[in-house]
This record gives structure tokens, C-alpha cells and sequence, in this order.
């Protein structure tokens, strides 16, 4: 589990493509990994993957192609927000994420607003139903508070703070970007479809 706030910005210093899987080792020079093990989970850009190798300022990932497909901006050189995994002693600044990514969404808008910058992003049609005005989203493992939603586009507001300390800075209009929605509306979802009517017959005289 993580909580969607960046720790670092690291950069991937190697792809090596393994058929459809590829395996990177991602220079972290801003991330503590004193306490990491081999075995440990890493999110990289929001999803979550496991540490096989480790050196005092890297770490080296393997990538299903499962999660190549799903997800957007594994590439050489590309730089990538960090966060090592909740413990639980941790402070829960964002909301609870999982590292596992819904959906690809692509930017529409990405202006300056003041001091701040306001982020439009087009979600997949199946995701919009979890996306709503005041709800958490998570943007490139990012966790963010959404301010505003019109059909499946929805709009967000980055205070200069979450620019300086995360990559969300280098997005413009059609970057595409890896979104996990709140998990706490998907269990609501899934509850919701196994509601069972009262059983036919108890309430007949």
C-alpha cells in the first residue's frame, strides 16, 4: 500500500526488453533505500513494483507485459515519481493507494491558474463513474483531490509545491498519464452488485 505522496523523482538508467517483459534499473538518488530489501515494493509513476536488485542509489525492477500494456511511461531516460511502501506507523498524508493502475488517461489542459496550475485530464469511459468532485484520484502516483467533473473529463488543481516535488511539472496537453481511482468507491461498487432483496415469501401473511 502507499499514500500517493512523491518521495523522489528518480530517472530510469536502463530498459532491457525481455520479449514482451523488460527489466530497468531506475536511478533514485533522491530516495533513501537504506531501509529497502530485495523483495520490498517500490511505486514508479503509481504502479507498484518489486525490488530484485539494489545498489546505495538504484534499484533494479522487472515489468510483466501485463503491466506494460496497462500503464504509460516506462521508457529509457524518462524521469518517474517514487514512494517507497506505507508502513504502518507511516502518516496517511494522501489516501490509501494500491500501485495498481485502472486506466490511462490523457491530458486535455495544462495551464498556469494563479500561483497554482489547472490539470484537465479525459478519463476512460469505465472509470469516470469513480471520479467524482471532491474525491481522491491518483495521477502518475500522485495522490490529488479532484475539483471538478464533466462527463469523463475531470480537473485538478496543482499547488507550485506538488510541481517542484513530483514529475506532473513536465505534462502537456495529450501527455498520457497512468490513473488508479479511489479504491473505497470500486469495494462500494462491488458490494453494491451482490445486494440481495429480501427473500421472497417473508414479509406474506
Amino acid at each position: 500500500m502507499f499514500t500517493g505522496i512523491v518521495q523522489a523523482i528518480g530517472r530510469i538508467h536502463e530498459y532491457d526488453a525481455r520479449g514482451a517483459d523488460a527489466r530497468m534499473v531506475i536511478h533514485a538518488d533522491g530516495l533513501d533505500l537504506a531501509d529497502v530489501a530485495i523483495g520490498d515494493s517500490i511505486a514508479v509513476n503509481g504502479v507498484c513494483l518489486t525490488a530484485v536488485e539494489l545498489t546505495p542509489d538504484s534499484f533494479t525492477v522487472d515489468v510483466s507485459a501485463e503491466t506494460l500494456n496497462c500503464t504509460e511511461g516506462f521508457v529509457p531516460g524518462a524521469e518517474v515519481n517514487l514512494e517507497k511502501a506505507l508502513r504502518l506507523a507511516d502518516r496517511l498524508g494522501g489516501h490509501m493507494v494500491s500501485g495498481h493502475v485502472d486506466g490511462v488517461g490523457t491530458v486535455h489542459r495544462f495551464v498556469p491558474a494563479g500561483e497554482s496550475h489547472l490539470l484537465e485530464i479525459d478519463a476512460p469511459r469505465e472509470l469516470a463513474r469513480y471520479i467524482l468532485r471532491k474525491g481522491s484520484i491518483t495521477v502518475n502516483g500522485v495522490s490529488l483531490t479532484v475539483n471538478r467533473v464533466e462527463g469523463t473529463r475531470f480537473a485538478l488543481n496543482l499547488i507550485p509545491h506538488t510541481l517542484q516535488m513530483t514529475t506532473l511539472k513536465n505534462l502537456q496537453a495529450g501527455s498520457r498519464v497512468n490513473l488508479e481511482v479511489d479504491m473505497i468507491a470500486r469495494y462500494v461498487e462491488r458490494m453494491l452488485q451482490f445486494t440481495q432483496p429480501t427473500a421472497p415469501g417473508l414479509l406474506d401473511d
